[in-house]
Order: structure tokens, then C-alpha cells, then sequence
């Protein structure tokens, strides 16, 4: 589904350049639960952004499905961002003068097919989240873990085959962690392709592939069964 090619990203230029991805390769199946850990600031939300088809590689290739991303026209690369993949962010992408049903029912607006959820899916998702009672509310005044659940209420809804988690329970108490978790691993039983970026060790075991990335390059693969 998704392959990597020796794929690098830098920063900067001449004496002030920064290697953020440094020739890296691989491989991930559709359906798998990939996990990611490394330090910060060693390329692992870079990466996320080459799958995410924000960043494009300064060398090497990312294909999906076969087809090298880069070579994607506009059309074909707003598809592929709308369709294909959701993001799950750190900083939550909330819009502040939205409330909070339209923050998460946003990214169904530039779809021109007819495979919209039903309001009442949307609404059992956000009662699993424990965020129905915030449906007309805004962002500003909800805690930073409300509007985390609100970000991946947003995601789950989308129905994407990809979905792209940078710390996805960063911001939330060991209750709600469990939750997403759970939530995650439902999507991922249900055939959704996973990669979840993440600093905490006992979750990144629950990944059946998991790589670990130091200084831009990936120095451990691993794979199981589950």
C-alpha cells in the first residue's frame, strides 16, 4: 500500500541545512497498525507529513499504491489528502469560530461523492469520545483533552483507509487514554491501516510493525503476529 524509497527531507540550505529524513526505506501493508517512536525531533512528524502528503521528499520516492505521490496532479494529491488519509494532531487543527459539530463533520465538506456519515454515526462516535454534550459548543473554552477527542472524533469519522495519529493521547487523562486506544485498535480490527506516532513505549507495542527512528534514519524494524 505505502513504500518508501530512500526518501530524505532537508531544511534549510548550505551550512544552516537540516537533515530531517535521511534516506530511509520501507514497506507497510494495508491493514497494518504501524507504531513509531523515537526522540524528539528525530524526523518521526516529518515522516507523518510525507505520508500525509504535506511534505514532499527533497530525494528518494513515496509511492501509494503503486504510484509515486510526486507525481501527482493537484486534483489527484487533494484527493488523495481528503479521501485517503486523516490526520490525528498534536495542536488539534480546531477552527476557534466553529463549533464543535462543524469542526468535526469539516473535512466531509470537500468530498463530491455520496459516502457521507449519518449524523446519528457521528453522534454515537462522539458519545464513545465522551463529547455529545459539547456538540454546539466552541473550542475555546473545552480543555486541551476534550479537544484532542474532538480531533479524533473527527478522524474516525472521516472513514479513511489511512489514518495518521502523532501522539494521539498526548493530551488526555489514563481514562480517555484507554479509551482512544480502544477506539484505534477498533479501526484497526475493522481493516483500517494505522500509524500512530508516539513517545510511550507500552503503546507502541501494540503495533504489528513498529519502527524507531534516531537522527532522520530508521534503526530498528520489527514485526508480530497480533
Amino acid at each position: 500500500m505505502i513504500k518508501f524509497d530512500n526518501v530524505a527531507v532537508h531544511y534549510g540550505s548550505n551550512k544552516s541545512e537540516t537533515t530531517a529524513l535521511n534516506g530511509i526505506s520501507f514497506e507497510i501493508k494495508e491493514g497494518e497498525f504501524v507504531t513509531i517512536i523515537g526522540k524528539s525531533g528525530c524526523g518521526k512528524t516529518t515522516l507523518l507529513n510525507v505520508l500525509g502528503g504535506i511534505t514532499a521528499p527533497n530525494e528518494g520516492h513515496f509511492y501509494f499504491q503503486g504510484k509515486d505521490v510526486a507525481n501527482f496532479n493537484d486534483k489527484e494529491l487533494s484527493k488523495y489528502r481528503n479521501e485517503k488519509i486523516s490526520f490525528i494532531v498534536q495542536h488539534f487543527a480546531l477552527i476557534q469560530n466553529f463549533d464543535i459539530m462543524t469542526n468535526i463533520c469539516l473535512p466531509l465538506k470537500y468530498r463530491r461523492n455520496k459516502n457521507i456519515p449519518k449524523k446519528s454515526y457521528i453522534r454515537e462516535v462522539m458519545e464513545k469520545l465522551g463529547i455529545a454534550d459539547y456538540e454546539y459548543d466552541y473550542p475555546y473554552p473545552l480543555s486541551g483533552g476534550e479537544k484532542q477527542r474532538v480531533a479524533i472524533c473527527r478522524s474516525i469519522i472521516s472513514d479513511t483507509d489511512i489514518i495518521l495519529a502523532d501522539e494521539p493521547t498526548g493530551a488526555l487523562d489514563e481514562e480517555n487514554s484507554k479509551n482512544i486506544v480502544n477506539l484505534l485498535m477498533e479501526l484497526h480490527n475493522s481493516g483500517k491501516t494505522i500509524i500512530m506516532v508516539t513517545h510511550d513505549l507500552e503503546l507502541a507495542k501494540l503495533g504489528n510493525h513498529r519502527l524507531e527512528i534516531r537522527d532522520g534514519k530508521i534503526i530498528n524494524e520489527e514485526f508480530s503476529s497480533k
